[in-house]
């Protein structure tokens, strides 16, 4: 793990993403004028940092990595928001809200750790009546996968499913469903496989004599490379949900 937050350390993001498609997705919202926001998940906060600009609510950016955290908080400063953005060192597996404590919960290339299904019940508790759930996550674009990347994601992220099983599995969970999109190609490679790349080369030359960091490193490549190849059948899609009102508790 230690290799990997050195591959993210002050990244502009990390996971694919925009701001483009996180100003899309909050404008098919219809929320108070200042809505309770808690971003989980939340990285070095380029998207908590957007929604900051979008609305006059409050942010509770959760994370269970530190120097993201306080990474956050700088950007928060400099961009003049910090008042706005509180961050909390916690895991997306034991949150200690209380219930129907948010307008709006959001969650940019996140929800994976804990898994789509196991997120959207987990955290469902935490809305308010018609609260909303935003959330990106890796998905199958087209059914029957070229063996190479149907492997690989065998491998690496088995729980990902197709457009229409999280739709099903959005209803099941007790939500309305608001929309989805799929993310553009350009918002994997401008704020994170880019930048990737480019750390990549610099930990080579760190750790040119180190078997087993490199080893690290070329996974890391692989990633960037199956998708290079193979961006026609998955991509990150965000599922815009609200809570129904009849699931609500209070």
């Amino acid at each position: 793990m230690n290799i990997f937050f050195e591959i993210h350390q002050n990244l502009p993001r990390e996971s694919p993403g925009d701001n483009y498609s996180t100003r899309k997705a909050f404008s098919l919202l219809t929320l108070p004028p200042k809505p309770s926001i808690l971003d989980i998940g939340c990285g070095s906060g380029m998207q908590t940092l957007e929604l900051a600009k979008l609305t006059d609510g409050k942010i509770t950016a959760v994370d269970n990595h530190q120097p993201f955290l306080e990474e956050l908080k700088r950007r928060s400063l400099s961009q003049g928001v910090s008042d706005r953005v509180v961050t909390v060192n916690a895991s997306m597996f034991s949150l200690k809200f209380e219930a129907n404590s948010f307008d709006l919960i959001w969650s940019e290339g996140a929800i994976y750790i804990i898994g789509f299904e196991q997120g959207l019940k987990t955290w469902q508790p935490f809305l308010n009546k018609g609260g909303y759930l935003v959330v990106s996550e890796l998905s199958w674009l087209k059914s029957n996968p070229p063996t190479e990347v149907k492997k690989f994601w065998e491998a690496n992220y088995p729980q990902m499913k197709s457009i229409e099983n999280n739709l099903k599995i959005v209803e099941d969970s007790g939500y309305l469903k608001v929309g989805h999109f799929v993310l553009a190609e350009s918002a994997w490679w401008d704020n994170y496989y880019t930048p990737v790349e480019e750390r990549i080369e610099v930990l080579r030359n760190k750790y040119k004599d180190n078997v087993a960091v490199n080893r690290e490193l070329d996974i890391s490549l692989s990633e960037i490379e199956m998708y290079r190849n193979y961006s026609d059948w998955y991509g990150y899609v965000f599922y815009l949900m609200q809570v129904s009102l009849d699931l609500c508790k209070g």
